[in-house]
């Protein structure tokens, strides 16, 4: 199955047709005003750090790094990443996802707060231009814990589906008294982050991690499932303890605002839902695995607002068990599965959940996921996007380690530079989970060099062969 590529959509005509065939909303503007919305600040109203103002609509999106050191410090290559978000423009920078507790690690070289990494955490926060507005991700991997390297996971609860992926069983479920241990490191790692000079934590509740699991817990018995109320225990706990320990942190929260069905590699490679054609452990899914319904998200956002929380980023799905949900791309990675719908479908339903979202929260700042895919068109679609209400700002990820001064750029007036915008080739994706370093190997001129590329060849190669044998 081949699907149009983006980049062979070479005029707003062309896009808006593909578009229209396909049967999406994408809104595309005529083209960028570099005075216009897109550079016009925004104000988040949190209930701790007051209002906090961004100079722009642009922002960083958190991503997961894999090139700390062993003891979850940042090392030249996470510096030199900061780097290049301090230089793009973004008006606020969305800083990774660095782990709570040692045990909760994706990967051996994701970041740790810790006593023993606040300096070199605050050394990144130092590192960014004047203005810019920062946080930190706090994460627990849970399910997708790798601290070795080998699956370790700790679950919210049993799952029928993706336990046999991760060798868990009911041993691995976190218990009540367990989780209240974790508050007290979100707390705890909270309390370093404002040390640290940041301006906000995020508790993630995203992409399959333990925070994002427990939103799903409707049959977990005790205090952390059950109604939404349970399921909103722990971060409860977790902002009512910031308030009380770091008052003048921002609190955010990034959010798989809907998640689907576990794929997998059917007939010719392409991906197809598992299970029986039903699935109730989607939050926000509607019990099909393969819908939408937004009921709780709202209700979610409800939560948010009485807590005080001001900056939501949206997300969808899962990297591990969904990406075509999460990131839409036209190449996978080597151990994902080919598309089964048009990459743009899949941005569609991250701008449709969103702005959804943004109307019946007017008060709260959403920040928009799902832009790298628009490719040569991001500019136009997220000066539609903010122009019209359906998101407070637009999120760079893939796109920002590939061109991270694409902000600055469509801010300045100028166009973007075609052999930097990212073509979703994934490489960023598969040299991690080949135990590589993470970044643009194919147009970064850093990592075209690196003596890892050779690797990651021949890890792709060896991927490619695998897939062909019967």
């Amino acid at each position: 199955m081949r699907h149009t590529q983006v980049k062979k959509l070479r005029t707003p005509e062309a896009f808006r047709d593909h578009v229209e065939q396909l049967g999406i909303d994408i809104p595309l503007a005529p083209a960028v005003d570099p005075t216009g919305v897109l550079a016009s600040p925004v104000e988040i109203h949190d209930g701790g750090a007051g209002t906090v103002v961004v100079p722009n609509r642009f922002a960083i999106l958190p991503m997961e790094g894999w090139d700390g050191d062993a003891d979850g410090r940042p090392t030249d290559l996470v510096r030199r990443r900061w780097d290049r978000f301090a230089s793009s423009g973004c008006g606020l920078v969305w800083g990774e996802a660095t782990a709570v507790h040692p045990d909760g690690r994706a990967n051996p070289n994701q970041l740790v707060i810790a006593e023993h990494t606040v300096e070199g955490l605050s050394s990144l926060r130092r590192s960014l231009a004047p203005g810019q507005v920062t946080g930190l991700q706090l994460t627990h991997s849970g399910r997708w814990s790798r601290p070795a390297g080998q699956p370790e996971p700790r679950t919210a609860y049993a799952h029928p589906l993706l336990d046999a992926r991760v060798g868990a069983g009911p041993e691995q479920v976190l218990t009540d008294d367990e989780l209240d241990e974790l508050v007290e490191h979100y707390v705890a790692g909270a309390v370093l982050a404002a040390a640290a000079g940041f301006d906000f934590v995020d508790v993630k509740h995203c992409h399959g991690y333990l925070l994002h699991e427990l939103l799903s817990g409707r049959d977990r018995p005790g205090r952390y499932g059950g109604d939404l109320a349970g399921r909103t225990t722990f971060l409860r706990s977790v902002v009512a303890g910031i308030r009380h320990r770091a008052p003048r942190l921002a609190v955010a929260v990034r959010l798989s605002a809907f998640d689907l069905v576990p794929f997998s590699a059917g007939p010719g490679g392409v991906g197809e839902p598992e299970g029986d054609g039903r699935y109730d452990l989607a939050f926000g899914g509607d019990g099909t695995g393969l819908g939408i319904d937004l009921t709780e998200p709202h209700a979610l956002l409800g939560v948010f607002e009485e807590l005080g929380i001001g900056l939501v980023s949206t997300t969808a799905g899962s990297p591990y068990y969904n990406p075509h949900i999460q990131r839409p791309a036209y190449f996978p990675p080597s151990d994902g599965y080919q598309p089964p719908e048009d990459p743009l479908m899949g941005v569609a339903r991250q701008l449709g959940a969103t702005a959804e979202l943004a109307a019946a929260h007017p008060d709260l700042a959403i920040v928009g996921s799902g832009y790298s895919y628009l490719q040569d068109w991001l500019g136009h679609v997220a000066e539609a996007v903010v122009g019209r209400g359906g998101a407070s700002m637009v999120g760079l990820g893939r796109m920002a380690l590939s061109y991270p001064e694409l902000a600055a750029d469509l801010l300045a007036g100028r166009p973007p530079d075609a052999r930097l915008v990212c073509r979703t080739f994934s490489d960023c994706t598969t040299a991690p989970r080949n135990g590589l370093v993470s970044g643009c190997f194919p147009i970064d001129p850093f990592y075209k060099d690196h003596p890892q590329r050779v690797e990651l060849t021949r890890a792709k190669k060896a991927a490619r062969t695998a897939s062909q044998e019967p």
